[in-house]
C-alpha cells in the first residue's frame, strides 16, 4: 500500500518525524518536499537532526507570494502524485505546503490524512487559519491532537472521519529532548548559562509584514533584554522584512539582544530547555516550550492551542510592551497536566487507522 507524505517547512517535518519510521516500515511511503523552506536550516538540517531519510522528491518551489508559491506546488505536486498514484496522500499542519499537498491531491483523486486537524484560530487573516479550514475539509481521515480540535470539525460538520490521536510533537519530543540535551552544545557556543535568558522567535506573516508591528515588537524584544540577554534565531523571512522596513539599525541597537542564524531542531530544543521564558508568535513553539516546562509570552491576540491559555502556560500580549515587561519580571504560575496535548503515542494510533483503511 502507498502512501505519500507532503511536506516542505520546519513544522511539517517534525511532524514526519513522529511516523517516518512507522510508515517506512508498514507502506511503500514516499516522501514529497515542496521547498517551501529552502534555506539549509530550516531544511534539510531537520532531516538529519531527526534521523528522517532524505525525500524521494524535492521540488524546489521556493519563495514567492502565498498565491504563487501554492499555485506553483499544487503544479508540481499533482505531477509527482499522478506519477506514484498513491492510496492515501499525508499533509501535516497548517503551512502553504499542507494546503497545496490536500488541494492537488483531492483535485487529482486520491485521499487526504490530516496530521494535526481541527486547530481554529478564528482569524481568518492569519494564512494558517486559511490552509487548515481548507485541509479538514478536503480530507478523508482527520488526526485531531486534543479534544477541542474535534468538537471545532464536529461543529464545522467536516466530511471526513475524526480521530482523537494526541499531539503528534509530544512523541517527537519524548524521544528527541533526551538526545538533544545529551548531544547539543549551543549553549556552551553561544556562551550562556540555563535559566539566564529568554528565546525569541518572530515568523508570520501578520508580524513581519506589517512594520509597525515588527517594529513594536523589536522594541519589546530590546526591552526584554535589559532583564536577560534574548537569543533570537531570526527566521529569513523576519530578516528581510527587517531590512526591507528600514528596522536594521534598531535590531542591532540592544546589546543583550543577541540575533543568531536559524538552528536545527536538537540545538533549538535545547536553547529552549535551558530558557528562563519563551517569547514567539509560533504555534509549534508554543507547544515544544509547554512540553518543557516553559511559560510562553505570544505576540498574537489569539492563539490555536487555547489549552495552553487556559492552563496559563500561555500569555497572549499581541504587542503590549508594558505587559510583556511586567510578565518578564513578576512571572505567573501555570497549571500542570502532563496529558494536555496527549500521551506520546500519537504515531501509532494515526498508524492503525491507515492500516485499517487497507483493509
Amino acid at each position: 500500500m502507498k502512501v505519500i507524505s507532503i511536506v516542505g517547512a520546519r513544522p511539517n517535518f517534525v511532524k514526519l518525524a513522529a511516523v517516518a519510521d512507522l510508515f517506512d516500515e508498514f507502506f511503500d511511503h514516499v516522501v514529497i518536499h515542496t521547498g517551501q523552506h529552502y534555506d539549509y536550516e530550516l531544511s534539510r538540517v531537520f532531516f538529519r537532526d531527526l534521523s528522517i531519510r532524505e525525500p524521494d522528491y524535492y521540488l524546489g518551489v521556493g519563495s514567492g507570494t502565498h498565491g504563487y508559491q501554492v499555485g506553483e506546488m499544487v503544479k508540481k505536486t499533482e505531477e509527482a502524485l499522478l506519477r506514484e498514484k498513491p492510496d492515501i496522500v499525508v499533509v501535516y499542519g497548517d503551512t502553504n505546503s499542507t494546503i497545496a499537498g490536500s488541494v492537488a491531491a483531492v483535485k487529482a483523486g486520491f485521499s487526504v490524512a490530516h496530521v494535526e486537524a481541527g486547530l481554529r484560530s478564528f482569524d481568518m487573516g492569519m494564512q494558517e487559519e486559511i490552509n487548515r479550514r481548507v485541509t479538514d475539509h478536503v480530507s478523508k481521515y482527520l488526526f485531531a491532537p486534543t479534544d477541542t480540535s474535534v468538537m471545532n470539525l464536529l461543529r464545522e460538520h467536516v466530511p471526513g472521519e475524526i480521530y482523537l490521536t494526541g499531539d503528534v510533537h509530544v512523541d517527537v519530543l519524548e524521544k528527541w529532548g533526551r538526545i538533544a540535551a545529551e548531544k547539543s552544545r549551543i549553549t556552551e557556543k553561544l556562551g550562556i548559562r540555563d535559566n539566564e535568558y529568554f528565546v525569541a522567535t518572530i515568523h508570520r506573516a501578520e508580524n513581519t509584514d506589517d512594520r509597525t508591528r515588527l517594529k513594536a515588537i523589536i522594541k519589546i524584544l530590546g526591552e526584554a533584554s535589559r532583564i536577560k540577554p534574548v537569543i533570537f534565531p531570526i527566521h529569513p523571512r523576519t530578516r528581510k522584512a527587517v531590512k526591507n522596513h528600514g528596522l536594521e539599525e534598531l535590531l542591532s541597537k540592544y546589546g543583550d539582544l543577541r540575533v543568531i542564524d536559524p538552528l536545527g531542531y536538537l540545538d533549538f530544543i535545547r536553547l529552549l530547555m535551558g530558557s528562563s521564558m519563551v517569547l514567539t508568535d509560533s504555534g509549534g513553539v508554543q507547544r515544544e516550550a509547554y512540553l518543557l516546562g516553559k511559560r510562553v509570552i505570544v505576540f498574537r491576540d489569539r492563539t490555536e492551542w487555547v489549552e495552553l491559555v487556559k492552563y496559563g502556560w500561555v500569555k497572549l500580549v499581541d504587542v503590549d510592551i508594558n505587559e510583556v515587561i511586567k510578565l518578564l519580571k513578576t512571572g505567573w504560575k501555570p497549571v500542570r497536566n502532563p496529558y494536555l496535548l496527549g500521551d506520546g503515542r500519537a504515531g501509532e494510533r494515526i498508524l492503525r487507522v491507515l492500516k485499517r483503511s487497507f483493509q
